[in-house]
């Protein structure tokens, strides 16, 4: 299972305020089979397959240009590990017990 950090901004909007893309974009996330994902303050973290990952960041990018924007700018972050099953809990469990000195 991967996970991905996805960053996607619509330009020109006419307004500063984005969140109703953002709504959107949530809204499109449901439609989107066998990942889990979870909204940031930055963006938004995806696990799941690879393939569905990248299925999800396609629904992703499409939304704003749906909603009326004419630009999109995305930026993409994939963890994808193989040599055994992780997470993002997973991975700021690990971060933590180091922290109490494990």
């Amino acid at each position: 299972m991967a996970i991905a950090e996805i960053t996607v901004i619509p330009i020109g909007t006419g307004s500063t305020s984005l969140s109703s893309y953002v709504a959107d974009m949530q809204r499109a996330l449901e439609s989107v089979e066998g990942i889990t994902y979870e909204l940031t303050s930055m963006g938004t973290i995806i696990e799941g397959p690879i393939s569905r990952i990248f299925a999800a960041v396609e629904v992703l990018h499409e939304s704003p240009f749906n909603g009326g924007a004419q630009r999109v700018s995305t930026s993409l972050k994939i963890d994808d590990r193989r040599d055994k099953a992780g997470s993002s809990r997973q991975k700021l469990e690990s971060v933590e017990r180091k922290l109490q000195g494990e």
